[in-house]
């Protein structure tokens, strides 16, 4: 595995060593030694699955104590934009983000600790993503950003007029609205 620092401290995006041939292909997406190496020292307890159609676009979500998650994330088909933002109070890279391409085909998967909310686009037909969380959803701590919020000028690479949102994902308030993320939580 090669594990890829990003601009923001904490985030890597893991790469995986894919063997194929004929028959299809074999990769290794969980080494507990190799993670635990990087820095991955988290107690996972909860798995997650969506499929979502293109221009889905899920987030910007997080969630606030003491129900904050780390998530590792990946596609198992298709392809996502992937992001991250930094929502911890006092870091020198808060309100930054990093967008990545998660896919099928690439195997990336992406490590996302707390203190960052989260969001995705699909950009294939559809795609199936997978949540990996080191703490339980509680939908009384979920919290979000507004997904187009200018302060952050995220580029989904989608048109709006394509993006496929939930109601309450359109009604996340502005990244200077919310609260930092505080490490104490």
């Amino acid at each position: 595995m090669n594990i890829i620092k990003t601009a923001l401290p904490g985030v890597l995006i893991i790469e995986s060593k894919v063997f194929g041939d004929a028959r299809g292909y074999f990769f290794e997406s969980w080494n507990q030694a190799v993670f635990e190496a990087a820095g991955i020292t988290n107690k996972w307890v909860q798995d997650n699955e969506s499929k979502s159609c293109f221009g889905v676009l899920r987030g910007l979500h997080y969630q606030a104590a003491p129900y904050t998650q780390a998530k590792i994330v990946r596609v198992f088909s298709g392809a996502v934009l992937d992001v991250a933002v930094d929502i911890r109070k006092g870091s020198p890279t808060f309100g930054k983000h990093i967008e990545v391409e998660l896919s099928g085909e690439n195997k990336r998967q992406l490590y996302i600790p707390r203190g960052f909310a989260h969001g995705f686009a699909v950009l294939s037909d559809e795609a199936v993503f997978a949540y990996k969380c080191d703490n339980i959803y509680m939908p009384s701590s979920e919290r979000g950003i507004m997904f187009n919020d200018p302060d952050l000028a995220i580029d989904w690479r989608i048109a709006p007029e394509n993006l496929l949102l939930s109601e309450k994902d359109k009604k996340h308030p502005a990244f200077a609205d919310i609260a930092p993320w505080e490490e104490a939580q």
